[in-house]
């Protein structure tokens, strides 16, 4: 169970909020649900693991794996400085602690082939409880569309029931953003898909990944020897 928890909850951050909040015992109680909420994620793609991936489900699954990463830190930054609200703190806990278990399974079933995490600018997004639950709301609903487009396209079919663990999860995050939002959490009775292309467009166009991890200042370096 503690290796399960330490991929539910990486950094930590989820544990020692819930102990202060909760106590010891029904800390570990409630991450007990969550160990066992991954584990019923993991199920899946570890039985995908054992057979061979075709080239197109590997890019799916490298695509997959970045958006997670992509939205794994961002609420583990926002969580991390501390501008939400005591509700949609508790909830980008929770929502975060799961990514990062979506993004580790991920990982484990790629192996050799998993991408390495990007570098990541939210330009201010993850300081302003706005503008973060706007992206959340936004990034949730765009992972249940395009798990949607994607599972017509897997070639495993462990691969396939594995996105469809992750799809019911992903489309409760976004019902649970959208309240926070306050918008309803659906208005039609169909949802459409969106394409791996349209998706990567829209990720792109946030200017969230960056290829410069180095922080840069304005004043000369002081004497270091």
């Amino acid at each position: 169970m503690t290796a399960m928890l330490d991929d539910v909850d990486p950094t930590g951050t989820l544990r020692g909020g819930l102990e202060e909040a909760l106590g010891t015992t029904r800390c570990r109680f409630l991450l007990g649900l969550l160990g066992a909420a991954a584990a019923a994620v993991a199920g899946p793609l570890d039985t995908a693991r054992a057979g061979t991936l075709s080239e197109g489900d590997v890019s799916i699954l490298q695509f997959d794996l970045q958006f997670e990463y992509l939205q794994a830190t961002m609420y583990s930054e926002a969580v991390r400085l501390g501008h939400l609200s005591h509700d949609v703190h508790a909830v980008a806990r929770v929502i975060g602690a799961h990514e990062w278990a979506h993004a580790r399974a991920l990982h484990g079933l790629l192996g050799s082939r998993a991408v390495k995490r990007a570098h990541f600018d939210y330009h201010g997004v993850t300081e302003h409880q706005d503008a973060f639950v706007k992206t959340a709301v936004a990034f949730e609903d765009l992972t249940a569309a395009l798990l949607k487009y994607q599972a017509l396209r897997l070639d495993s079919k462990s691969v396939l029931a594995a996105a469809a663990s992750l799809h019911s999860v992903e489309a409760r995050h976004a019902a649970w953003m959208r309240r926070l939002a306050g918008r309803v959490p659906t208005v039609t009775a169909f949802d459409e898909p969106t394409s791996q292309d349209a998706a990567k467009g829209l990720i792109l166009n946030t200017g969230f990944v960056s290829s410069d991890p180095k922080t840069h200042g304005s004043g000369a370096p002081g004497f270091t020897g």
